[in-house]
């Protein structure tokens, strides 16, 4: 005969964290924002002004990256040492942006 235990596992239900919940509608209510605002430029802005539309998508992209660093990995209260050591490499990767994207218009408008 097979001996069959029944485990019992007793499972707490804590009440929701309004607070924190309020806090997560908050942040996906800016990203949201950025998000359209982000959508608006690529459909309102005219072609003429690529370059423009192209800086006004950089910065959006590092504000809402730096905004999503901030609350989601909680770098926002973190040691100046800490938030420096992740803010000086992304100045250089947006400076190599920069120059890539100089380099590159200038090598296309001396091809054609």
């Amino acid at each position: 005969m097979a001996h069959h235990e029944e485990s019992h596992s007793h499972v707490t239900v804590l009440p929701p964290d309004k607070e924190k919940i309020k806090k997560l509608w908050t942040v996906a209510g800016i990203l949201g924002i950025i998000t359209a605002l982000e959508f608006a430029v690529a459909f309102l802005v005219p072609h003429e002004y690529a370059n423009v539309r192209v800086w006004i998508f950089i910065t959006m992209t590092i504000v809402k990256a730096a905004y999503i660093v901030g609350e989601f990995m909680h770098l926002r209260h973190e040691a100046k040492v800490l938030i420096w050591s992740i803010l000086i490499p992304l100045i250089f990767i947006v400076w190599m942006l920069v120059a890539f994207i100089y380099e590159g218009t200038s090598i296309s408008d001396a091809r054609f």
